[in-house]
Protein backbone atom coordinates (compact mmCIF):
# COMPACT_ATOMS: atom_id res chain seq x y z
CA UNK A 1 0.00 0.00 0.00
CA UNK A 2 2.86 2.06 0.57
CA UNK A 3 4.69 1.85 -2.57
CA UNK A 4 1.11 3.45 -4.87
CA UNK A 5 1.30 6.21 -2.28
CA UNK A 6 4.70 7.05 -2.56
CA UNK A 7 4.28 6.93 -6.48
CA UNK A 8 1.11 9.39 -6.44
CA UNK A 9 3.26 11.63 -3.88
CA UNK A 10 5.93 11.96 -6.40
CA UNK A 11 3.30 12.30 -9.16
CA UNK A 12 2.32 15.36 -7.38
CA UNK A 13 5.87 16.40 -7.37
CA UNK A 14 6.08 16.46 -10.93
CA UNK A 15 2.86 18.35 -11.61
CA UNK A 16 4.19 20.75 -9.62
CA UNK A 17 6.96 21.44 -10.68
CA UNK A 18 5.59 21.33 -14.06
CA UNK A 19 3.35 23.56 -13.60
CA UNK A 20 6.24 25.90 -11.69
CA UNK A 21 7.91 25.33 -14.59
CA UNK A 22 5.37 26.63 -16.85
CA UNK A 23 5.39 29.79 -14.90
CA UNK A 24 8.65 30.39 -14.96
CA UNK A 25 8.41 29.82 -18.63
CA UNK A 26 6.06 32.58 -18.80
CA UNK A 27 8.33 35.07 -17.74
CA UNK A 28 10.12 36.04 -20.88
CA UNK A 29 12.67 38.29 -19.57
CA UNK A 30 13.56 38.40 -15.91
CA UNK A 31 14.56 42.34 -16.14
CA UNK A 32 13.03 44.76 -14.43
CA UNK A 33 9.07 45.78 -15.57
CA UNK A 34 9.76 49.84 -14.27
CA UNK A 35 6.22 50.76 -13.31
CA UNK A 36 5.70 54.54 -12.35
CA UNK A 37 4.94 56.45 -9.39
CA UNK A 38 3.54 59.23 -8.93
CA UNK A 39 1.89 62.06 -5.99
CA UNK A 40 -1.65 60.66 -5.72
CA UNK A 41 -2.35 57.90 -2.95
CA UNK A 42 -4.55 56.32 -6.12
CA UNK A 43 -2.42 56.37 -8.35
CA UNK A 44 0.05 54.47 -5.90
CA UNK A 45 -2.74 51.56 -4.92
CA UNK A 46 -3.45 50.94 -8.97
CA UNK A 47 0.66 50.94 -9.49
CA UNK A 48 1.44 48.22 -6.85
CA UNK A 49 -1.31 45.68 -7.48
CA UNK A 50 -0.61 45.52 -11.22
CA UNK A 51 3.16 44.96 -9.50
CA UNK A 52 1.92 42.28 -7.15
CA UNK A 53 0.02 40.61 -10.16
CA UNK A 54 3.26 40.66 -11.69
CA UNK A 55 5.14 39.69 -8.61
CA UNK A 56 2.97 36.57 -8.55
CA UNK A 57 3.50 35.86 -12.24
CA UNK A 58 7.25 35.86 -11.99
CA UNK A 59 8.13 38.71 -13.13
CA UNK A 60 10.96 41.06 -11.57
CA UNK A 61 9.37 44.60 -10.55
CA UNK A 62 10.86 48.09 -10.24
CA UNK A 63 8.72 51.18 -8.88
CA UNK A 64 10.42 54.26 -10.14
CA UNK A 65 8.66 57.96 -9.20
CA UNK A 66 8.37 60.17 -11.89
CA UNK A 67 6.62 63.11 -12.83
CA UNK A 68 3.14 62.82 -14.40
CA UNK A 69 4.06 64.59 -17.25
CA UNK A 70 7.36 64.38 -18.00
CA UNK A 71 7.34 60.70 -17.93
CA UNK A 72 6.26 60.22 -21.05
CA UNK A 73 9.72 61.05 -22.72
CA UNK A 74 11.33 58.03 -20.04
CA UNK A 75 8.31 55.50 -21.90
CA UNK A 76 9.24 56.82 -25.03
CA UNK A 77 13.02 55.95 -24.29
CA UNK A 78 12.58 52.60 -22.73
CA UNK A 79 13.75 53.93 -19.13
CA UNK A 80 10.04 53.34 -17.93
CA UNK A 81 7.70 50.87 -18.85
CA UNK A 82 4.44 51.07 -17.98
CA UNK A 83 2.10 54.09 -16.02
CA UNK A 84 -1.07 52.80 -14.64
CA UNK A 85 -3.27 55.85 -14.69
CA UNK A 86 -3.09 58.66 -17.22
CA UNK A 87 -6.18 60.70 -17.20
CA UNK A 88 -8.12 61.88 -20.23
CA UNK A 89 -8.98 64.99 -17.53
CA UNK A 90 -5.47 65.95 -17.29
CA UNK A 91 -3.55 63.62 -19.42
CA UNK A 92 -4.93 63.38 -22.73
CA UNK A 93 -2.92 65.65 -24.69
CA UNK A 94 0.57 64.27 -23.67
CA UNK A 95 -0.43 61.31 -23.98
CA UNK A 96 -1.62 61.34 -27.85
CA UNK A 97 1.54 63.14 -28.36
CA UNK A 98 3.35 60.33 -26.83
CA UNK A 99 1.53 57.59 -28.75
CA UNK A 100 2.12 59.72 -32.17
CA UNK A 101 6.23 58.81 -31.86
CA UNK A 102 5.14 55.27 -32.27
CA UNK A 103 7.37 54.53 -29.23
CA UNK A 104 4.62 53.97 -26.42
CA UNK A 105 1.42 52.09 -26.76
CA UNK A 106 -2.38 52.24 -25.45
CA UNK A 107 -2.80 49.87 -22.80
CA UNK A 108 -6.15 50.14 -22.57
CA UNK A 109 -8.88 51.61 -20.06
CA UNK A 110 -8.47 50.96 -16.12
CA UNK A 111 -12.28 50.39 -15.69
CA UNK A 112 -12.25 53.73 -13.66
CA UNK A 113 -14.30 57.06 -15.44
CA UNK A 114 -12.23 60.46 -14.19
CA UNK A 115 -13.67 63.46 -13.16
CA UNK A 116 -11.32 66.54 -12.12
CA UNK A 117 -12.62 70.12 -11.98
CA UNK A 118 -13.30 73.32 -9.55
CA UNK A 119 -15.55 72.19 -6.49
CA UNK A 120 -16.91 73.79 -3.36
CA UNK A 121 -18.53 71.88 -0.44
CA UNK A 122 -22.31 72.24 -0.37
CA UNK A 123 -22.19 75.26 2.07
CA UNK A 124 -20.57 77.68 0.17
CA UNK A 125 -23.83 77.36 -2.09
CA UNK A 126 -25.55 79.46 -0.07
CA UNK A 127 -23.07 82.21 0.01
CA UNK A 128 -23.14 81.88 -3.62
CA UNK A 129 -26.27 81.11 -4.52
CA UNK A 130 -25.60 81.20 -8.39
CA UNK A 131 -23.41 78.25 -8.03
CA UNK A 132 -22.69 75.38 -9.88
CA UNK A 133 -22.92 78.03 -12.69
CA UNK A 134 -19.24 79.40 -13.45
CA UNK A 135 -20.73 82.78 -14.14
CA UNK A 136 -21.73 83.31 -10.68
CA UNK A 137 -18.12 82.83 -9.70
CA UNK A 138 -16.86 86.69 -10.01
CA UNK A 139 -19.77 87.96 -8.14
CA UNK A 140 -18.62 85.59 -5.31
CA UNK A 141 -14.77 86.33 -5.89
CA UNK A 142 -15.01 88.02 -2.18
CA UNK A 143 -16.46 84.77 -0.77
CA UNK A 144 -13.81 82.87 -1.81
CA UNK A 145 -10.95 85.56 -1.07
CA UNK A 146 -8.63 85.02 1.45
CA UNK A 147 -5.98 87.45 3.46
CA UNK A 148 -2.95 86.49 1.13
CA UNK A 149 -5.43 86.69 -2.43
CA UNK A 150 -8.05 89.20 -1.86
CA UNK A 151 -9.41 91.15 -3.42
CA UNK A 152 -9.57 88.09 -5.79
CA UNK A 153 -11.28 84.99 -4.76
CA UNK A 154 -8.59 82.06 -4.36
CA UNK A 155 -8.66 78.61 -6.09
CA UNK A 156 -6.74 75.89 -4.80
CA UNK A 157 -5.42 73.61 -7.80
CA UNK A 158 -3.36 70.24 -7.62
CA UNK A 159 -0.13 70.11 -8.09
CA UNK A 160 2.04 71.82 -10.76
CA UNK A 161 2.80 68.94 -12.27
CA UNK A 162 -0.56 67.55 -12.79
CA UNK A 163 -1.26 69.82 -15.34
CA UNK A 164 -4.74 70.72 -15.92
CA UNK A 165 -4.58 73.75 -17.52
CA UNK A 166 -6.31 75.76 -14.27
CA UNK A 167 -4.32 79.21 -14.61
CA UNK A 168 -4.90 79.65 -18.29
CA UNK A 169 -8.88 78.53 -17.76
CA UNK A 170 -8.96 81.49 -15.37
CA UNK A 171 -7.31 83.99 -17.26
CA UNK A 172 -9.42 82.91 -20.93
CA UNK A 173 -12.69 83.21 -18.63
CA UNK A 174 -12.04 86.48 -17.28
CA UNK A 175 -12.08 84.53 -13.66
CA UNK A 176 -11.22 87.16 -10.97
CA UNK A 177 -9.39 84.24 -8.45
CA UNK A 178 -5.94 83.51 -7.88
CA UNK A 179 -4.78 80.40 -8.76
CA UNK A 180 -2.75 78.46 -5.92
CA UNK A 181 -0.81 75.55 -6.43
CA UNK A 182 -0.88 72.54 -3.78
CA UNK A 183 2.43 71.43 -3.17
CA UNK A 184 1.03 67.34 -2.79
CA UNK A 185 -2.21 65.36 -3.02
CA UNK A 186 -1.96 65.60 0.81
CA UNK A 187 -1.81 68.73 1.17
CA UNK A 188 -4.56 69.67 -0.97
CA UNK A 189 -6.88 67.33 0.79
CA UNK A 190 -5.74 68.43 4.54
CA UNK A 191 -6.88 72.21 3.23
CA UNK A 192 -10.11 70.34 2.04
CA UNK A 193 -10.65 68.94 5.74
CA UNK A 194 -9.51 71.86 7.88
CA UNK A 195 -11.88 73.97 5.80
CA UNK A 196 -15.22 71.71 6.11
CA UNK A 197 -14.50 71.25 9.69
CA UNK A 198 -14.80 75.33 10.55
CA UNK A 199 -17.27 75.69 7.48
CA UNK A 200 -14.86 78.07 6.34
CA UNK A 201 -15.14 79.15 2.00
CA UNK A 202 -12.90 77.22 0.01
CA UNK A 203 -13.03 76.66 -3.89
CA UNK A 204 -10.55 73.82 -4.50
CA UNK A 205 -9.21 71.10 -7.84
CA UNK A 206 -11.41 67.71 -6.38
CA UNK A 207 -10.89 64.51 -8.32
CA UNK A 208 -13.08 61.03 -8.82
CA UNK A 209 -12.48 58.28 -7.83
CA UNK A 210 -11.14 59.54 -4.47
CA UNK A 211 -13.02 59.05 -0.69
CA UNK A 212 -13.70 63.28 -0.85
CA UNK A 213 -16.79 63.88 -2.82
CA UNK A 214 -17.83 60.51 -0.96
CA UNK A 215 -17.34 61.90 2.33
CA UNK A 216 -18.28 65.55 1.84
CA UNK A 217 -21.33 66.94 0.37
CA UNK A 218 -20.84 69.44 -2.66
CA UNK A 219 -20.78 70.13 -6.13
CA UNK A 220 -17.98 70.92 -9.37
CA UNK A 221 -18.44 74.23 -10.79
CA UNK A 222 -20.13 73.88 -14.28
CA UNK A 223 -18.19 75.17 -16.98
CA UNK A 224 -19.21 75.25 -20.78
CA UNK A 225 -18.43 71.81 -21.77
CA UNK A 226 -15.35 70.73 -22.84
CA UNK A 227 -14.14 69.53 -26.43
CA UNK A 228 -11.09 68.88 -27.91
CA UNK A 229 -11.63 72.68 -30.24
CA UNK A 230 -11.69 74.47 -26.74
CA UNK A 231 -8.09 73.27 -26.16
CA UNK A 232 -6.66 73.59 -29.87
CA UNK A 233 -8.33 76.68 -31.09
CA UNK A 234 -8.67 79.77 -29.29
CA UNK A 235 -11.57 80.93 -31.79
CA UNK A 236 -13.65 78.63 -29.92
CA UNK A 237 -15.61 79.37 -27.15
CA UNK A 238 -16.60 82.43 -25.64
CA UNK A 239 -12.84 84.10 -25.66
CA UNK A 240 -12.29 84.62 -29.24
CA UNK A 241 -8.62 85.13 -28.17
CA UNK A 242 -7.62 82.61 -25.98
CA UNK A 243 -7.68 78.57 -25.31
CA UNK A 244 -9.12 76.88 -22.35
CA UNK A 245 -12.32 78.75 -21.76
CA UNK A 246 -14.02 75.59 -20.89
CA UNK A 247 -14.56 72.90 -18.53
CA UNK A 248 -11.90 70.21 -18.32
CA UNK A 249 -12.87 66.95 -20.00
CA UNK A 250 -14.08 64.09 -18.23
CA UNK A 251 -13.55 60.65 -18.98
CA UNK A 252 -11.58 57.70 -19.47
CA UNK A 253 -8.32 56.55 -16.88
CA UNK A 254 -5.83 54.66 -19.07
CA UNK A 255 -2.80 53.05 -19.04
CA UNK A 256 0.22 53.79 -21.14
CA UNK A 257 3.59 51.52 -21.54
CA UNK A 258 6.51 51.88 -23.83
CA UNK A 259 6.33 50.04 -27.28
CA UNK A 260 9.13 48.09 -26.74
CA UNK A 261 7.80 45.84 -23.77
CA UNK A 262 4.76 44.23 -26.11
CA UNK A 263 7.64 42.23 -27.24
CA UNK A 264 10.20 41.67 -24.46
CA UNK A 265 6.93 41.25 -21.49
CA UNK A 266 4.34 40.54 -24.25
CA UNK A 267 2.65 37.90 -20.99
CA UNK A 268 3.16 40.67 -18.57
CA UNK A 269 1.40 43.63 -20.73
CA UNK A 270 -1.75 41.74 -21.67
CA UNK A 271 -2.25 41.67 -17.88
CA UNK A 272 -1.87 44.99 -17.62
CA UNK A 273 -4.28 45.32 -20.64
CA UNK A 274 -6.49 43.28 -18.75
CA UNK A 275 -6.48 45.25 -15.56
CA UNK A 276 -10.22 46.69 -14.37
CA UNK A 277 -11.57 48.41 -10.74
CA UNK A 278 -14.02 50.44 -10.43
CA UNK A 279 -14.19 53.98 -8.70
CA UNK A 280 -16.08 52.68 -6.02
CA UNK A 281 -13.07 50.62 -5.36
CA UNK A 282 -10.43 52.73 -5.25
CA UNK A 283 -12.53 55.72 -3.63
CA UNK A 284 -12.75 52.89 -0.48
CA UNK A 285 -9.52 52.06 -0.89
CA UNK A 286 -8.17 55.81 -1.00
CA UNK A 287 -10.02 56.20 2.28
CA UNK A 288 -8.19 53.45 4.37
CA UNK A 289 -5.15 54.65 2.89
CA UNK A 290 -5.57 58.40 3.82
CA UNK A 291 -8.14 58.39 6.38
CA UNK A 292 -7.74 55.28 8.48
CA UNK A 293 -4.12 55.00 8.51
CA UNK A 294 -3.76 52.10 6.49
CA UNK A 295 -0.54 51.73 4.58
CA UNK A 296 -0.60 51.04 0.93
CA UNK A 297 0.74 47.95 1.28
CA UNK A 298 -1.87 46.85 4.00
CA UNK A 299 -4.73 47.97 1.74
CA UNK A 300 -3.23 46.20 -1.52
CA UNK A 301 -2.37 43.02 0.27
CA UNK A 302 -6.37 42.92 1.47
CA UNK A 303 -7.78 43.73 -2.08
CA UNK A 304 -5.32 40.89 -3.30
CA UNK A 305 -6.53 38.53 -1.23
CA UNK A 306 -10.75 39.28 -1.81
CA UNK A 307 -10.09 39.18 -5.79
CA UNK A 308 -8.04 36.39 -6.07
CA UNK A 309 -10.07 34.73 -8.54
CA UNK A 310 -10.06 38.07 -10.47
CA UNK A 311 -6.89 39.20 -10.92
CA UNK A 312 -5.66 35.74 -11.84
CA UNK A 313 -8.05 36.05 -15.03
CA UNK A 314 -5.94 38.84 -16.17
CA UNK A 315 -3.04 36.87 -16.35
CA UNK A 316 -4.36 34.23 -18.19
Amino acid sequence: MKKPAMWLTMAMLAAVGLAGSATTAAVESKDPIKLTIHDWTGQYITTHIMGAVLDEMGYNVEYVQADYIAQFAGLESGDLHVAMEIWETTGKDAMEASLATGKTVDLDETGMVAIEEWWYPMYMKEKCPGLPDWKALNGCAATFATPETHPKGRYLGGPVTWGGYDDERADALGLDYEVVHAGTDAALFAELESAVQRQAPILLWIYTPHWAPIKYEGEWVDFPRYTDECYKDPKWGMNPDKAYDCGKPRGWIKKVGWKGGEEKWPNAYQAVRNFRITNQEMGAMVGRVDLDGKSVDEVVAAWMEKNRDRWMAWTQ
